[in-house]
């Protein structure tokens, strides 16, 4: 999943209500929670794409253009989230979007049209756009308050929540439909809102959003209009790396499963055992990036990430035989796994939380546009070679982290 800034909610360090180390242990697994039930939400969904495809009767065009809802209801509430975020709350947001989330996850395999679908999936895209900007925003509220990096390992419970999530999907695909087994699905969500919901809230850790002070949002703006302009270059191809690199994860997402069903003739649940290889491969990297990062630093963590998620990509699209596509995809979530948060974190360290909303955005942007581009590339093409654009443009992110190799913090 890629990271979301929470955009505009930075808080006051001074006005922050005391919490004890105990409490923000607590406060550390309740978000843990949050993390992972997202990430196991979102695999149930993708894991019954080709059968919820198959149901509503879509062409490949027409699946890309009602997947395009996921991304375009989380880019919409983005901004809105932002706001809802700094007048109720970053916690109280994370809750009300969960408990969103878990109940849309019960509505795709009602649909009976592309069109029904795709609304539905607006809906779906709101909650899970706005659950990931919400848990972030208090995500950086806790490492700060913790004063240790332990950003990745939330990122780390949304892959392995992806993991368990696929894993599941694949063995009750065979036996359930999915309107039984997402249905499933809506129940465990809600639990763990309630369970984890109750030490979020119950945990205070933030200014009340009054306490906020407008001047605490933006930051200062003193250097001179031609490093401003220059800066704002460098945010934007930190950016474009970040929508190669999620253009790459909404297609293992939303067309890996498909591609193995539809091009290899396997089962459904064979189908998600090749995503579960992504999320197992995404969770891996994201364990070790902070390792990486202090051993490789960020511009070998980036070029080596997107040309092993471009070479494993290649293999996936390309193989006939089942074993090389599961082992592409583990490599493209191997290479992707840690490309987006260092781009975001390059991004920050120009231009702190400004670049890291604009970067945020040009990470969905790359979301948006995958899903469509994809589809009508397969039914032109063929979605095997339609895939290989995730390639290119993997390589030509590599390219863009290497050009800007010396520029910000050293790598």
């Amino acid at each position: 999943m890629p990271t979301l800034n929470k955009i505009g909610t930075v808080l006051s360090r001074s006005s922050r209500t005391p919490a004890t180390e105990p409490a923000l242990r607590r406060l550390r697994i309740a978000l843990t929670l949050f993390f992972a039930v997202d990430g196991f939400l979102f695999a149930g969904w993708v894991v019954r794409i080709p059968a919820i495809k198959a149901q509503v009767g879509a062409s490949a065009s027409q699946l890309g253009l009602a997947l395009l809802g996921v991304s375009a209801g989380a880019v919409a509430t983005m901004m809105l989230t932002g706001r809802l975020c700094r007048r109720f709350g970053s916690d109280r947001v994370t809750v009300g979007t969960a408990a969103m989330l878990s109940l849309s996850i019960a509505l795709p395999p009602l649909t009976h049209s592309a069109l029904e679908l795709g609304l539905v999936l607006l809906v779906f895209g709101i909650a899970y756009g706005g659950l990931n900007v919400a848990m972030n925003s208090v995500a950086v509220d806790l490492v700060a308050a913790l004063r240790r990096p332990v950003m990745s390992s939330f990122h780390a419970a949304y892959s392995c929540g992806g993991l368990i999530g696929s894993s599941l999907g694949g063995l009750l695909a065979p036996h359930l439909s999915p309107t039984v087994h997402l249905s499933l699905l809506t129940p465990v969500g809600l639990l763990t809102v309630l369970l984890a919901g109750r030490v979020l809230l119950g945990t205070p850790l933030q200014a009340p959003p009054e306490q906020i002070e407008p001047e605490q949002i933006e930051p200062e703006q003193s250097a001179a209009p031609g490093t401003v302009r220059r800066t704002g270059l460098l945010v934007a191809l930190f950016g474009l790396i970040a929508a190669c690199s999620t253009y790459g994860e909404g297609a293992l997402a939303e067309w890996g499963p498909l591609h193995v069903q539809q091009d290899l003739h396997r089962g459904p649940g064979i189908a998600a055992a090749g995503y579960a290889a992504v999320t197992l491969a995404m969770t891996l990297g994201r364990l070790s990036g902070t390792a990486l990062l202090v051993r490789l630093g960020q511009t070998r963590v980036l070029v080596l990430g997107a040309l092993t998620a471009a070479g494993g990509m290649l293999l996936a699209a390309l193989a006939p035989l089942l074993p090389l596509v599961v082992l592409g995809f583990a490599l493209t979530g191997l290479g992707l796994s840690n490309t987006f948060p260092t781009t975001i974190a390059r991004a920050g360290a120009l231009t702190g939380p400004g670049g890291v909303a604009a970067a945020s955005t040009f990470g969905y942007g790359g979301l948006l546009l995958g899903p469509p581009t994809i589809g009508f590339l397969t039914d032109a093409v063929g979605l095997p070679t339609a895939l290989t654009t995730v390639s290119v443009l993997g390589a030509v992110a590599a390219v863009i982290a290497y050009g800007v190799r010396n520029i910000g913090r050293p790598a």
